[in-house]
């Protein structure tokens, strides 16, 4: 096998893992908050997103409504009666840098 043949085949899988590492697709209900060397630079919307490997970082978001079921308790109410409760967690996230950078 030739050398030349060799140096294209190796350049050939070198560009295809540097687009596999650039290349980011998000959902309509994602978002991307982006970091450029560990600080904040941007929240990416919805669609192709291109990073710059290994410089760039980006975190996915999702903005749709998370349910999160709270386990039952038994609890005394103030007339020293026992009652069982149960309760259901909505929420959704608004601002996605917000929610990545300031809550923990």
């Amino acid at each position: 096998m030739n050398i030349g043949y060799v140096a294209y085949l190796l350049l050939a899988v070198l560009v295809v893992i540097f687009l596999s590492a650039a290349i980011r697709i998000l959902r309509e209900y994602q978002r991307g908050v982006v970091f450029t060397l560990g600080r904040f630079t941007g929240v990416k919307g919805p669609g192709l997103i291109i990073l710059v490997p290994f410089v760039q970082q980006m975190v996915k978001v999702d903005l749709r409504v998370v349910v999160q079921d709270v386990p039952p308790q038994d609890v005394i109410s103030r007339d020293n009666v026992s009652v069982k409760v149960n309760a259901v967690l909505y929420f959704r996230i608004v601002d996605a840098e917000r929610a990545v950078i300031q809550v923990e």
